[in-house]
């Protein structure tokens, strides 16, 4: 006959070993201990924790059972053998001992049962002498009434017996159950949004078989990647994708090239006096306090830091160490025009500060170049943040469309990304153009390129700034024009006291090389100032249209 009990699956574990008598007994509670363990530590399970119906204070097992659930949430106490104890129940001490008197924690109150189950002499009776169901029930009954008649409290009465605690199971899997099928059905819900979206995907995939549908769809995705990007580089607090220190930064940026023998580490520092690019982010720390210098940025605030620290790269350039007596004395030689010494500063310049110049140049070039590359992944996450978010009005709805088609079809991502490195590349050679252009016609004319000058700006407030009047016009030319005479005027000057007979050459050659390092000093400055505003122009600008134009093109 079918048993009174309720339905449930329950793994009966071993119990654990307190004591061993030899290696093997010690090898075997340990394993029963991990085993035992490996269940309670199941979020998802609930234990039932047994024990004997004797002292409550010397509950071992319950004590090993808080390790895991520390509040007993999901920890039922019942304690077995009760008809051994009826002896020592009274009506002065039953209530006392139903609680445990105190060390049973008052919430797993409401979850204890003490309860008998059947037994029997089984050397005399293998089979039990009467059904199992019925003398369960028999032993049920000599629970409840042995209580009763030692007169337990009514309230602790529905946890005595067998019967009570089947009762209890019962309502506990149902609360069990119903606890667990909000998350179930709500993870159903889930799985079915993503099938519909995969769904939709796989309908759009079919759709887009047709070559010039495919070129037309990568496209559109990857105009919308060129417009992301532009959100990506504003600053979004949310992206962590790709976020650095400039510490990683630095490090990730050496490597790259080292692993690629694309770059040598001597010249990816700015200068001989740091051994290792350790110096050189020590410097930043230490001498220059850089307050963003362990934060972890990506985006435009990663790019403002790169910026930072390209032009201090820049701005390391030095050449007193290459101009020597030598090269001065030579490079004024003989001509049938006289070899003066404004050609003398033009050859040094161009000998030794034109490549030098490059190579800073180029050090920010390869740093924006790395940067942009590194955002992809970062465009992606914003592409994937969009929908749901509390800006999505703010965005375009195809984000979240074109978002799809590059995590699910690996083949449109890697056009997309591919396509995009190469206008990263195209910008890199096309910002190293105009800088070889313009470190040329600097280095063949320094002089004109002196004369340049950066407006300056008085004291005088905004409100009695006005526009120019036609003869205000004419005054700030010829103010202008007298600007670059002065330059000429100052430049000609140096020259004039340069001596020309041999045997004063020593401070000649003093003076040739205190114009030529001032000389430096201001093509540097220039530089770094145009290394950064067409860093911005060449990368940051060009790059949003330079990528839709391109995969337009494509």
């Amino acid at each position: 006959c079918a048993l009174p009990i309720s339905d449930m699956q329950i793994v009966d574990l071993p119990g654990f070993r307190d004591y061993s008598a030899s290696d093997d007994a010690a090898k075997l509670a340990e394993d029963i201990a991990k085993l035992d363990e490996a269940f309670m530590e199941e979020k998802n399970n609930v234990i039932i924790c047994i024990e004997q119906a004797g002292d409550a204070a010397n509950m071992a097992t319950l004590h090993r059972v808080k390790k895991f659930d520390p509040e007993l949430k999901r920890t039922i106490l019942v304690r077995g053998k009760l008809d051994k104890f009826y002896d020592d129940l009274h009506p002065d001490n039953v209530n006392s001992w139903v609680t445990g008197f105190g060390d049973i924690p008052e919430h797993l109150l409401p979850k204890t049962f003490a309860l008998s189950l059947p037994h029997w002499d089984e050397r005399t009776s293998p089979e039990p002498p009467e059904p199992f169901g019925k003398m369960l029930q028999a032993q049920n009954t000599r629970d409840v009434e042995s209580l009763r008649q030692k007169n337990v409290s009514s309230k602790y009465l529905n946890q005595i017996g067998f019967m009570n605690f089947a009762t209890f199971m019962e309502g506990e899997i149902e609360r069990q159950f119903a606890s667990a099928v909000q998350p179930v059905i709500k993870r159903l819900a889930q799985l079915e949004e993503d099938y519909e979206k995969r769904k939709a995907h796989l309908e759009d995939s079919v759709n887009f078989t047709e070559p010039k549908a495919v070129k037309a769809m990568v496209r559109d995705v990857g105009v919308s990647f060129g417009h992301a990007l532009n959100h990506v580089l504003d600053g979004l607090v949310a992206s962590k994708t790709g976020r650095m220190s400039l510490d990683e930064e630095l490090h990730q940026f050496h490597d790259y090239h080292k692993s690629r023998g694309t770059w040598t580490s001597d010249s990816m520092l700015p200068s001989a006096d740091f051994s290792s690019l350790e110096e050189y982010l020590d410097y930043f720390r230490d001498d220059l306090r850089c307050t963003v210098y362990d934060y972890k940025l990506n985006g435009g605030a990663q790019f403002r830091r790169l910026m930072w620290e390209s032009e201090i790269f820049v701005r390391y350039a030095e050449i007193c160490d290459e101009v020597n007596k030598r090269d001065i004395v030579q490079a004024r030689g003989v001509a049938i025009t006289t070899v003066g010494w404004r050609d003398v500063v033009v050859k040094i310049l161009a000998k030794e500060a034109h490549l030098k110049m490059k190579a800073r140049v180029r050090y920010v070039a390869e740093r924006l170049r790395w940067f942009f590359k590194e955002q992809k992944e970062a465009v992606v996450e914003f592409m994937d943040s969009v929908k749901g978010s509390a800006d999505e009005k703010m965005y375009s709805v195809l984000f979240t469309k074109h978002v799809e088609q590059l995590k699910q079809d690996p083949m449109v991502k890697e056009v997309v990304f591919e396509t995009f490195d190469k206008v990263v590349d195209r910008q890199y050679e096309e910002f190293m153009a105009l800088f070889e252009n313009t470190l040329c016609a600097t280095f063949n004319n320094p002089w004109l390129f002196m004369k340049r000058r950066v407006l300056s700006i008085d004291d005088q407030s905004l409100e009695e700034t006005y526009l120019p009047t036609f003869e205000d016009l004419k005054e700030r030319i010829e103010t202008e024009m007298q600007s670059g005479a002065d330059v000429e005027q100052m430049i000609n000057g140096w020259v004039a006291n340069v001596p020309e007979d041999l045997h004063e050459v020593d401070e000649a050659v003093d003076k040739v090389t205190g114009i030529i390092i001032a000389t430096f000093k201001h093509i540097r400055s220039q530089i770094a100032d145009q290394a950064g505003l067409f860093g911005e122009s060449f990368f940051q600008v060009a790059d949003d249209e330079a990528v839709r134009r391109r995969y337009v093109q494509d």
